[in-house]
């Protein structure tokens, strides 16, 4: 399936990740990983910022009063509303960075991370409470990759790109359990990278290497593919008026001849129905 494309941000991105809606601040949130960017972009005007982070930036989303929770090379920062940092959470490891996060139903930040090197098991998953306590999810991890949950919140989505799979997991609380996978990913489709769940409770997932993203059904039925002009898509997630046009972060990094548009944020508009997004508490 070939939907209308448009640009919403063109740039050359080393590694754009994470897009985010913001609704209160009515603007889309991504970050450029490598490049240690966070951007932002207001569809309704095309008010763009950009802001540096001194250290790889693997995620932000916005915070509950204002600001953004990042995941940095070095643990989980706060931005205030009036752009003071401070750190929730400093835990350096070295050779290891934070890679992509996502706000929980409850308020939690659920971050990842990983090695530099990329080295089997060297990252971990973790949640992060409001307050800064951190309570390990997952370790052994490679590549720590899309995080989400279902509509009724009995349900977590989770991508560990290297496993080739989408996993399920349920959640009682705070907890998570019984892992299975969802969605087992064939060769030659690329790689899972960032997911979004939709209202419907739908899994779209891009695929880093597939020019492609796809759209699961809860019961993990591959029902829709978007192809893509561009061959590493790294994240998707609905924004703008409605919760109905779909972002997608991309990447040009490792790409001898990259795509004009590599690096680039892109848009679907219309394209479905996205669930309101809960900030960080902290």
């Amino acid at each position: 399936m070939r939907p209308a494309l448009e640009v919403a941000v063109r740039e050359t991105a080393e590694l754009g990740e994470g897009p985010t809606w913001d609704p209160a601040a009515g603007r889309l949130i991504w970050v450029d990983i490598l490049s240690a960017r966070v951007h932002t972009y207001d569809p309704s005007t095309g008010r763009r910022t950009v802001m540096a982070t001194g250290q790889h930036v693997g995620a932000a989303k916005p915070r509950e009063g204002g600001g953004l929770v990042v995941a940095l090379r070095d643990g989980t920062g706060l931005y205030g509303a009036d752009g003071a940092f401070s750190w929730l959470v400093h835990d350096p490891v070295p050779g290891r960075r934070g890679n992509d996060a996502a706000v929980a139903p409850d308020g939690s930040l659920w971050a990842g991370t990983m090695r530099y090197d990329e080295a089997e098991g060297g990252g971990t998953l973790s949640r992060i409470a409001p307050d800064g306590t951190v309570s390990p999810v997952l370790d052994a991890v490679t590549v720590s990759n899309g995080t989400g949950w279902s509509p009724d919140g009995r349900l977590m989505y989770y991508i560990d790109t290297p496993t080739r799979r989408v996993d399920v997991f349920d959640v009682d609380g705070e907890r998570v359990m019984n892992r299975r996978p969802f969605v087992s990913v064939e060769h030659g489709h690329g790689w899972p990278d960032g997911l979004t769940v939709d209202a419907e409770g739908c899994v779209w997932v891009a695929f880093w290497d597939g020019a492609a993203v796809r759209r699961y059904t809860p019961d993990g039925r591959p029902d829709l593919v978007v192809e893509l002009p561009v061959r590493r898509p790294t994240a998707c997630a609905f924004g703008g008026a409605g919760l109905r046009d779909l972002y997608v972060s991309t990447a040009r990094t490792g790409l001898d001849a990259p795509h004009p548009l590599s690096g680039s944020l892109l848009v679907l508009p219309d394209l479905g129905q996205g669930m309101p997004g809960t900030p960080f508490g902290g």
